[in-house]
């Protein structure tokens, strides 16, 4: 894949100040910088919503939205096909916007993409797919339950992956007959909003359906409380998710909140030392370990404890730690000085309460070393919390049940995974585990579009998205019966 024969698709200019209506022209309460987290560099200017924005922005998706779903399945799913071509066309460009955005290597931009071009590839099947089923009835009367569009679905997004965790929502619940209002974080308004508009837009996506709306929480709780959006599609941090899953319980609206929680990682003594160190260590590092599914605890068997941890410690030593984009380090900056802040307070907590520091738990500008805590148990900090940083914590364990005891010690998760030889053994402990995805012989850090994604408890609120999760997510059921004629009545 490589940039297109027409390179640009992404001009700032365009959205300096201001939201997508299927145009550029609406301007934005307010405007702020948006900073490149590795060089401290001016990306360019975010517009930032007032409710009263949002508002308007709510409207106009909805008034677009009949038309949209009135289309033909052929039609829209052919939007959806010129999009993942799109995405292709400018992979290069969009690969390196997204790293340089979110403080990610320039492989993370590039997996964004790739999921991109996946994830519009199978919003394009979605209108081809039977919606709905004939029912048993009585003779004369044809009864079925179908599936409609709930109308304007929205999106709200974080900054970490935010394209795929945008687009996830964004593209079935276009492709199934729903108009989108989405609102990015406005610390990646790029990669989580406009880079969907600028592609959508070339793609021929008809005006109004998308509305990306930059903006704090003023904005957000406006698009979940207006009555016009019957559903609410989050992804975010467990305070921010109890907060929208209580509003739209008021408003009673459909809510998908994927949120975080605790993920644990097991490692029992026959496994491969050098392999599950590999694991342990993209799992609890990749992109700063600011991943929904990062593999928050390690739980290792006593045995091997401190043959890993000795792994581990040499690989957060040896790992470059920079500017993403310079296709030179292993781990980028934290997305701001807040987020890389409230992190190292975690780390300073546990070390007061008990844990040990390996390796790491220094910084430099918003570049935070790879970090390895030992004797992580619960009621320390780092164990209790989702940290949300690049560290492994060290939980040590002597019994499958005192494992599973300890990985169950929270609220709920999104992922797990056990690594063992023994296949038997680790997966009967695997289904013992309270979390949305488990994976035997692996780390936490998984999706591939085609699968259903969620958790319950902190992972979220027991929905999924994703694969066979999306006609279900996105749309409603509508029964419709079919008589001839009206039969007589006894009145």
């Amino acid at each position: 894949m490589g940039i297109s024969e027409t390179p640009g698709l992404l001009d700032s200019s365009l959205w300096a100040g201001k939201a997508f209506d299927g145009t550029w022209r609406t301007t934005l309460s307010a405007v702020r910088d948006v900073v490149e987290p590795a060089t401290g560099k001016i990306l360019g200017l975010v517009g930032v919503a007032s409710a009263g924005d949002m508002r308007t922005a709510i409207g106009r998706a909805a008034q677009a939205q009949a038309a949209w779903a009135a289309q033909s399945p052929r039609e829209r799913a052919a939007v959806f096909l010129r999009a993942a071509r799109i995405f292709e066309q400018h992979f290069d460009e969009l690969a390196l916007h997204i790293a340089r955005e979110t403080g990610g290597i320039v492989p993370k931009g590039q997996h964004e993409v790739r999921e991109a071009i996946t994830l519009c590839q199978l919003a394009a099947a979605l209108p081809m797919q039977a919606q709905g089923q004939v029912l048993p009835s009585t003779p004369g009367r044809l009864s079925i339950a179908r599936r409609v569009p709930y109308g304007v679905v929205g999106v709200i997004s974080p900054f970490n992956f935010p394209l795929i965790l945008g687009l996830r929502s964004v593209a079935p619940a276009l492709a199934l007959g729903n108009a989108v209002v989405l609102k990015p974080d406005t610390r990646t308004p790029a990669s989580g909003g406009f880079i969907m508009a600028r592609v959508f837009e070339e793609a021929g996506l008809p005006a109004g359906l998308l509305q990306v709306v930059p903006g704090d929480a003023e904005a957000g709780e406006a698009l979940v409380v207006d009555e016009r959006v019957p559903m609410i599609a989050f992804t975010g941090s467990p305070t921010v998710g109890r907060r929208i899953g209580a509003l739209a319980g008021q408003h009673l609206k459909k809510v998908s909140l994927e949120l975080g929680g605790a993920n644990n990682l097991i490692i029992l003594e026959d496994a491969d030392l050098d392999a599950a160190a590999s694991a342990a260590a993209f799992g609890a590092w990749f992109h700063q370990g600011q991943i929904c599914m990062a593999s928050n605890r390690v739980l290792v068997h006593e045995s091997i404890a401190a043959a890993l941890q000795q792994r581990l410690v040499a690989k957060a030593t040896h790992l470059p730690v920079g500017d993403g984009a310079s296709g030179q380090v292993a781990l980028g900056p934290m997305i701001d000085a807040k987020q890389l802040q409230r992190f190292d307070s975690v780390i300073k907590d546990s070390v007061a309460q008990g844990a040990k520091l390996e390796a790491g738990g220094t910084y430099d500008g918003l570049c935070y070393k790879p970090t390895v805590l030992s004797g992580v148990k619960p009621g320390i900090r780092s164990f209790d919390e989702e940290p949300f940083g690049p560290v492994v914590n060290l939980v040590t364990f002597r019994t499958d049940d005192e494992a599973v005891q300890l990985a169950n010690t929270s609220q709920g998760g999104l992922a797990a995974a056990v690594i063992s030889p023994n296949v038997g053994r680790a997966l009967a402990l695997g289904q013992r585990l309270r979390a949305g995805m488990v994976h035997i012989n692996d780390q936490t850090v998984n999706d591939e579009c085609t699968n259903p994604f969620g958790g319950p408890g902190l992972g979220g609120n027991g929905s999924s998205v994703g694969g066979p999760a999306d006609i279900d997510e996105y749309t409603q059921w509508q029964w419709v019966t079919v008589k001839d004629a009206p039969p007589a009545f006894p009145f």
